[in-house]
């Protein structure tokens, strides 16, 4: 558990230009002043943020590349009333894979009360994350980097795998070129002309294995099919 509220990052830093959803629950904003509402407002509209009010569990939920993370944003830490804020974060997080809490703690009485009541009820570091701040503010813009972080994460995991997948597909194309040059009377200059009558006359394959040969060749809807057997 970190329990560090110093923050590196300059405040009301701006993010790439990546479009995202943030999902508002309806009694949280009821609980707010409306100055906070209107810095959340402008705030994700200046980082290609929607934002919408609805009523759901969580506090926030966060869409970013299509993955969502859930939040609970506890604004006053009421060191004699802690126990509905940790029911309600053992109960959410049986309901989301990727939930983080921020809690506004800026006073050291707050930040005492947190710790003890953290292991108090039984917590496990890192499930969820708990993530201390100083201000409203600051909580705010760690929220919206955590999704945003999350959503890049997954993203370039899909760029990963479009990249292996397409190394497959060429080493599989490069596979049958070299099967086809292997061929009597067919090189590397016309193995890309082959005709399945050329085929037939260098090999002992079968009429419909040639022409299967031919038409991988000459046919890009073919060699470009996501799977080559």
């Amino acid at each position: 558990m970190d329990i560090s509220l110093r923050d590196s990052t300059p405040s009301h830093a701006t993010f790439s230009a990546t479009a995202g959803v943030c999902l508002m629950r309806n009694a949280w904003k009821g609980d707010q002043h409306p100055s906070f509402i209107n810095f959340i407002s402008t705030f994700l509209s200046a980082n290609f943020f929607r934002l919408n009010f609805v009523p759901i569990a969580p506090d926030f939920i966060f869409n970013c590349g299509g993955l969502s993370v859930a939040f609970i944003f506890v604004t006053n830490w009421d060191c004699n009333n802690v126990a509905p804020i940790f029911n309600r974060v053992k109960k959410l997080k049986m309901q989301f894979a990727r939930f983080y809490v921020i809690i506004t703690l800026p006073a050291k009485e707050q930040i005492d009360s947190f710790i003890q009541s953290y292991f108090k009820f039984g917590m496990v570091i890192g499930k969820p994350t708990f993530v201390p701040v100083q201000d409203l503010e600051m909580g705010f813009e760690k929220m919206v980097k955590i999704a945003h972080s999350s959503g890049v994460y997954k993203q370039e995991k899909i760029g990963e795998k479009l990249k292996a997948e397409r190394k497959q597909l060429v080493q599989g194309m490069n596979f049958y070129l070299k099967v086809v040059t292997s061929i009597p009377g067919i090189d590397n200059h016309d193995a890309n002309a082959a005709s399945k009558e050329q085929i037939l006359e260098n090999t002992d394959l079968s009429t419909d294995k040639a022409e299967m040969v031919s038409r991988f060749l000459r046919d890009p809807k073919y060699y470009l099919r996501p799977k080559i057997n």
